[in-house]
Parts: C-alpha cells; structure tokens; sequence
C-alpha cells in the first residue's frame, strides 16, 4: 500500500474461552473511518470436546459484522433472532440502542472436530443512528457481489466500491472488500476507494515502495486514493476503510458511543437486567470491571 502511514501487528486477545488476534482499536489508531474494532479468529482446531459459548452480552451504538473463513457459528439475539453462519456469508447486527445476543457452536458440530475462523468487525453508527432500534440481517454468500478482473477475484462484502453496492445495510459510506489473487499481479485501485483506508493481509503478502508485508500486519493508509501495491501468488487481503466521523467515538466493553454518558447508563442497565434476553438463553457475561475509555 503506497504511502503507508501505520503498520499495526496482530495481538492476542482473550475472549473467555477462545483466543483471538486483535487487529483494533490500536493505541495509535483508534478507527479507520467507521471501523472500530476488528477482531482476526482462529484458525482454531478444536476437538469433539471443545465448543464456542459465548453467552449473553449487550452491545449499543454499533454494527457488528461477522465473515468466516472457516467453520459455523449459531446466533442468536433478543430480536427473536436464530440463524448459523457459514463461510462466505454476513451476519450484519445493528445494536443500536440495545440488543443482546449469543455465539456457540451449532448442536449439529458440538460433538465433532471443527474449524473456526473468521473475522468479528464492529463498525460505529453515526451519531444520528446511535440510539436507532436495533436489526438484523443475514446475507447469505452468493448475494455478495463477486467479479474477476485480470485474474484477481474481488468481493465487496459491505459498503460500496468499485460501482458496486453490497446488499448489506450500513449506515454510513463504508467499504469491505475480499481481495484474492492467484499469481503475482499489480493494483491500483485507489480511485475506488474513499475516506480512510486500511489493508489487512490474511494470507501470503504485498510488496509496496520496497516493503514486504506479510500476514498477521494491518497496514493504516495515509490517503486511500494512493492504494497501490503489489500482491503475491495465492494472497487473500481485506480492504475496509470509509468516511470518518466528525465526533470522537469511545469504547468500552462491548459499548460504542459519541457520548460517555450512554455507555455509563449501558453499563447500569446490563448491571440491572435492564437490557432484553435473548429467548431460551439464561447465562450471561458481567460486566467487566471498570477500565479507561478508548482501551
């Protein structure tokens, strides 16, 4: 990516029961556009006796948005919601003023060998959506938009690029984009892009103004229109990146807001049982203890 402004490496994370790579918010950048917070899965190998529960967690002021590479999960959330993702499909969970949802292993794979990774995104809702109600959608993967040019494969899994418009509904000017080549090529693809922009590398690598980088590395862009790079042989990259907000965001827990004040009163209601369920779910993660905005 030419003009590289921030190399950001992948570190570990500690989600309960699973370990994951954690790619944002970083000390030094907290959001690229409305990207928040990324979270890189696996690649997990997990045997007949090891299973995803993540129970019952609250989220406002934010779009999450889970991509898997490999394996399946079951969500399921407060708006009645019940539906397992594969690979290549979006879940697209609009929180907005509140919603509650869970992450486990379907009961079909529960007793067998399996795979999971993915990506878990979390993308800010602008100020005027932060308090909308809350949506989901499901979109499966042969809905998301696919083309070849000069033998690299593209997806936009989200936003718009390229002149193409994801069905999934954001709620800003945003763009995810899957990018796959299979011998060595050349791209400059700048003009489609817009905002901030950034380059995670999931396998294989790139080589910019002299660099190499390799997988486990978010490259940050100095300015989106100078997306030029080369990719390697048997490379899968991701491109996210769109319009910043104008107001500062903070992040705390699995809170989102413009405004401290909504995540305090998120905290109290999840301390109060104040939050909806999620039917036939009883567990639920606490709230952790108090730690600084922004971290």
């Amino acid at each position: 990516m030419s003009n590289t402004k921030l190399i950001i490496e992948e570190r570990a994370a500690n989600i309960g029961n699973f370990m994951v790579g954690r790619l944002l918010p970083f000390r030094q950048k907290r959001m690229v556009g409305p990207f928040i917070f990324i979270d890189h899965m696996g690649p997990a190998c997990m045997s007949d006796q090891e299973n995803m529960d993540i129970a019952m967690h609250p989220h406002i002021g934010l779009s999450t948005l889970t991509f898997l590479f490999e394996g399946a999960l079951m969500h399921r959330d407060s708006l009645g919601t019940a539906v397992e993702i594969t690979p290549g499909a979006v879940n697209w969970m609009t929180a907005g003023k509140g919603v509650v949802h869970t992450e486990r292993t379907p009961e079909h794979l529960r007793q067998s060998k399996k795979m999971m990774h993915g990506l878990q995104i979390w993308v800010a809702l602008p100020i005027e959506e932060e308090q909308c109600e809350p949506a989901f959608t499901h979109v499966e993967a042969h809905d998301i938009p696919s083309w070849e040019t000069d033998g690299v494969q593209f997806k936009l899994i989200a936003g718009r690029a390229f002149g193409k418009q994801s069905p999934v509904p954001v709620y800003s000017p945003l763009y995810f984009i899957e990018i796959k080549a299979s011998e060595n090529q050349t791209l400059s693809i700048g003009d489609h892009l817009f905002g901030e922009s950034a380059l995670y590398i999931l396998e294989g690598s790139i080589m910019s103004d002299g660099h190499t980088y390799t997988p486990k590395q978010l490259l940050v862009a100095k300015d989106s229109t100078l997306c030029s790079f080369e990719i390697a042989a048997n490379s899968t990259i991701y491109i996210f990146g769109g319009e910043p907000f104008k107001e500062e965001r903070f992040i705390e827990w699995n809170f989102v807001a413009s405004n401290k004040a909504l995540i305090e009163q998120a905290k109290t209601n999840w301390q109060n049982n104040k939050f909806p369920e999620v039917p036939n779910e009883t567990e639920r993660i606490p709230l952790p203890p108090p730690r600084r905005f922004g971290g």
